[in-house]
Formats: structure tokens, sequence, C-alpha cells
């Protein structure tokens, strides 16, 4: 992704150049030569700015109609691991 950055007053002066420019990526507006603003497409902004499930939400159980949450038959299989004492000498 090409890193396009237009100071403002090119931006300015070339507003149709710097939207074809968010196609590729971020466009970076500088202010005295310092970076200030950030023009992104549509699509790009929605794409950082979606709801993203945390972990909790993620992992909580289903609730069914009446509120209650679905039962899950889970047997976890017991594992055989070998286990030694550390040696601490």
């Amino acid at each position: 992704m090409p890193i396009t950055t237009f100071s403002s007053r090119e931006l300015n002066q070339h507003v149709t150049q710097a939207k074809e420019a968010t196609k590729d990526g971020p466009v970076f507006i500088t202010d005295r030569g310092k970076p200030s603003h950030v023009l992104l497409s549509i699509e790009e902004y929605r794409r950082l700015t979606e709801q993203r499930r945390n972990i909790a939400d993620a992992l909580a159980m289903p609730l069914r109609e009446d509120g209650d949450s679905e039962e899950i038959d889970f047997e976890a299989p017991r594992l055989n691991i070998a286990i030694k004492p550390a040696d601490l000498s």
C-alpha cells in the first residue's frame, strides 16, 4: 500500500486526486510539514470502525426464547500425561 501525502495547500488544489488516491490506501494531509489528518475511503473507514465482538460475547451461551441458556452435553476426553517431578538440584 503506497503512502500518499498532500500538504494542506496541495489538498485544496487537488481534491479529486486526493480522493482518487484513497483507493490505494490512506492519504496523509500535512500542516506545516507535520501529519495532521488522514483521508480514507468510506469502505476503509467502516472496516476500521465496525463493531467487533469481544471474547465474552463470542463465548456466551445462546439464550433460548424462554430466556434460559441452552445446555450442552460435553465430556472432555481424559488425557494421560506422564508427569516428572521437578529436578531442583
